[in-house]
Order: structure tokens, then sequence, then C-alpha cells
């Protein structure tokens, strides 16, 4: 029997804050908002119709020890896990996830990348990834919610190696979105 595809088997909509309004009327089921701290929720999804939400707060750093920033923790990286896996056994047959971040590049791409790691675990993380970057043709998935996702999931690194092939692959051909991540304390992702 052929595996089916993951547009069949789960919906998947990235974006970010600006782009919210325009997926009101997407029936969207399930919403993981991830947030800066002090930011506050959109209101926007009192357009949206029926759907459960799960509202994340951190900062889209990668790094620990960044005075001022309150980096992803394993808390939050399980909350969103624990979401996903809730969705899919959900009476919902067909799922409609928007994942939204402030611009819709680095966390929400993270946090997508590890829901379908995690509800569809016998997908290689190369499909996963090349899904997520089908959706979001910018996407520059959060390299440290990736390393605590692939260790709560037990993928021993590949979600690590697909995520970091796809910031090679996006350094590679457009060197303004290397030159940026860099300069903003997440050269290791480069490196």
């Amino acid at each position: 029997m052929l595996e089916k595809s993951i547009p069949d088997v789960l919906k998947i909509t990235i974006c970010g804050i600006d782009e919210l309004g325009g997926h009101a009327d997407a029936k969207v089921t399930h919403v993981l908002s991830i947030l800066d701290p002090a930011t506050p929720a959109p209101s926007v999804f009192e357009r949206y119709g029926e759907h459960a939400r799960l509202e994340l707060r951190f900062h889209d750093v990668i790094e620990v020890d960044l005075a001022g920033y309150d980096p992803p923790q394993p808390h939050h990286i399980a909350s969103l896990l624990d979401f996903g896996r809730a969705m899919t056994a959900s009476a919902v047959e067909r799922p409609h996830l928007l994942v939204h971040c402030h611009m819709g590049i680095s966390r929400s791409t993270a946090a997508a990348t590890l829901v379908m790691a995690s509800t569809m675990p016998e997908r290689s993380p190369q499909d996963i990834m090349a899904e997520i970057a089908r959706i979001r043709s910018k996407a520059w998935p959060n390299l440290r919610m990736i390393e605590i996702g692939d260790s709560m999931l037990g993928r021993a690194g590949a979600l690590i190696r697909a995520v970091r092939a796809r910031h090679r692959e996006l350094a590679a051909s457009l060197p303004q979105v290397a030159t940026f991540m860099r300069d903003s304390g997440r050269g290791r992702e480069l490196d």
C-alpha cells in the first residue's frame, strides 16, 4: 500500500502575525501561536471558526545565555509535541494546523517540522523538511528548537542534519538571510 502524501494527512499553514487575517476563513482546526514574551495575543483569532489553540512564548534565539532573552526550553517543545499528538488523535479527519510566529520563518517552521516528525514518525527528516520548504519557501527553522525536539523524539540527530542542510541551502541562495542570521547571533546555524 502506498503511503499517503503529507498534505493528504495533515494540512499545514505557516505564517507571520501580519498574515493571520488572510487565513480567518481557511477552516483552521488547530492554531499553534509562538509569540515573544511581551507581545499581546493577536485578536484576529476571534474571527476564526472553532479551533484548538496553543500559545507559547519565547524569543527567537538559539543560545541560552543571552541576557534579556527567553530562549525555547524543553517544556515549550514538549507542549507543542503534545499539542500535535492531540491534534492527530482528535476526531478531525484531516486537521488543518496553522502555525505562526512573528515573521513565519524560524520558530513557526521549527514547530511545524517537529509536529510533523512527531505525528508522522515514518517520514524521513528530509521529506519533512522538503514539505516545510514547500509550504514556506523562506523557512529557516530555529536550531535550538530542533535540537531539543530531535532529542525528545529519539531521532539521533537526523532532524538536526536535515534542518542544517536547509540552512546551508537557503544561505547559498539568499546570502542576505545568512548575513542577517549571523548578525543576529545565530551563526551556529551556519557553522
